[in-house]
C-alpha cells in the first residue's frame, strides 16, 4: 500500500491506492467514528453515524480511499469535527486514468449537514478533483433516520458518472493554446489571490508541469496542471507589503476541507465554461 498524504496543518488524514480499513480511518479520522452527535447539539439534532453509512456503501460496492478531518480548537470536539470520504465504486474505474468517486462530506458537532459530490480520481498525480455544479449534490439533513436516505443519495450521485467521465474525454480532446491556458491560469489565479497581479508568483508558474506526463496542451491536463500547482502550493515568490518592501514566501499548501473542496469546484467549472466555448464556436 502507499500513502499519499500524511499528517495535515489543518486536519488529520490519510490516502491509499488500496481501499482504507475501518482501522486505519479510525487512526487518522477518529470523527467519522463519533458514537453520538457532539453535546453542544440539542434534541432536534438527528444523529447520522457516518460510520454506519460508511459500512452500508461498502455492502453496495463502495470502498473509501481517502479520509480527512478538520481541527477544532474546542476542547472535547476534535472527534466529532467535520470530515470527509470519497469512494469509488468497483464498476466506475476506467483505464485511462481516472476514476468517478463520490465524495462524501459530514459532520457531528452541526458544521455540516450530510452531502455527496460528484468528484474524479487522476491516478498519475494523486490529484483529487472534484466536479462542478454541472452534476449531483444531494443533501441530507440531520433529521429523522437519514442512512438510507444517504446510500440512496450515493446512488444519484453515481447516476452522474458516465455524464462526468464524459465531460473528462472531451476536455482531453480539446487542445488549448498558451494563450487559451494563460487565460485560464489567471482566472484561476483570482480564485486563490483574488488579483492576480498581487499573487506571490507569477499567473505563468500555475501552468508548471510537475512530471512528464502532464506536458501535454488539452485542456484536461492544462486544467490539472492549474488545480495541482493552486491546490498544492510549494511555489516561492516574492510579496511586497504597504510599505513596498519585498519578501519571500512560499505559497502554502491548501488543506482545509472547505477551502479545497470550494477552490476545486470552482476550478472544474472554469475549465468546464473553456469546454462549452469551444463547442459553441463555429466551424
Amino acid at each position: 500500500m502507499t500513502r499519499y498524504m500524511r499528517g495535515m496543518a489543518n486536519g488529520g488524514g490519510i490516502a491509499s491506492r488500496e481501499p482504507l480499513s475501518d482501522e486505519m480511518i479510525r487512526h487518522h479520522v477518529p470523527s467519522v467514528f463519533a458514537e453520538c452527535a457532539h453535546e453542544s447539539r440539542s434534541e432536534r439534532f438527528a444523529y447520522i453515524p457516518t460510520s454506519a453509512v460508511l459500512a452500508g456503501l461498502r455492502k453496495e460496492g463502495f470502498q473509501p480511499f481517502f479520509a480527512q478531518q478538520g481541527r477544532s480548537r474546542i476542547e472535547g470536539k476534535q472527534n466529532f469535527t467535520k470530515h470527509l470520504l470519497r469512494l469509488r465504486h468497483a464498476s466506475r474505474a476506467n483505464e485511462q486514468g481516472e476514476a468517478h468517486e463520490i465524495i462524501l462530506v459530514n459532520a457531528h458537532d452541526g458544521t455540516s449537514s450530510y452531502q455527496m459530490i460528484s468528484g474524479v480520481f487522476r491516478f498519475v498525480c494523486a490529484n483529487g478533483l472534484m466536479a462542478g455544479d454541472t452534476f449531483g449534490e444531494v443533501k441530507v439533513g440531520h433529521r429523522g433516520n437519514a442512512v438510507d436516505q444517504v446510500i440512496e443519495g450515493a446512488y444519484t450521485v453515481l447516476d452522474d458518472a458516465d455524464a462526468v467521465m464524459h465531460t473528462v474525454a472531451s476536455m482531453k480532446a480539446l487542445t488549448v493554446n498558451q494563450d487559451e491556458q494563460r487565460a485560464l491560469a489567471r482566472a484561476a489565479a483570482v480564485l486563490r489571490f483574488d488579483d492576480p497581479e498581487k499573487a506571490p508568483v507569477a499567473v505563468e508558474s500555475l501552468l508548471d508541469a510537475r512530471r512528464v506526463a502532464d506536458r501535454s496542451d488539452d485542456l484536461w491536463t492544462s486544467f490539472n496542471r492549474i488545480q495541482e500547482n493552486l491546490v498544492r502550493g510549494g511555489q516561492r515568490g516574492i510579496v511586497r507589503d504597504q510599505q513596498d518592501r519585498s519578501r519571500r514566501v512560499r505559497v502554502r499548501e491548501i488543506k482545509g476541507i472547505d477551502q479545497k473542496r470550494q477552490l476545486n469546484r470552482a476550478l472544474w467549472t472554469l475549465a468546464e465554461g473553456r469546454l462549452v466555448s469551444a463547442v459553441q464556436q463555429p466551424g
